[in-house]
């Protein structure tokens, strides 16, 4: 169980959900604290490199960048040039649509 695991199962359950992520690695996007706002991933193929998606990556759960597409993947990566790797669209559960102080 990690960090966004309450997040991710309403999103899977159809709600936007808000919350204060902390933590440098978005910094220039999202700043430590601010609250941001995720609805629900409802087509993948509509994501587009530079959205910001909660997602799952080996295990551990990420607000972070789409950094390249391939073949129906995804790579996800922060905002500081860190790579976490490729996942499917399945592992994707909200895309960021708000950030605010």
């Amino acid at each position: 169980m990690g960090w966004a695991t309450g997040y991710i199962g309403r999103l899977q359950a159809g709600e936007t959900v808000q919350f204060r992520p902390r933590g440098n690695s978005m910094t220039g996007k999202v700043e430590s604290g601010q609250l941001c706002t995720v609805k629900p991933m409802e087509d993948a193929s509509l994501l587009g490199v530079g959205d910001i998606v909660l997602c799952r990556v080996g295990g551990a759960q990420y607000l972070h960048l789409v950094k390249a597409m391939r073949n129906g993947q995804f790579q996800i990566g922060n905002n500081r040039g860190g790579i976490n790797g490729w996942i499917s669209a399945k592992a994707i559960f909200g895309i960021l649509i708000e950030v605010a102080d």
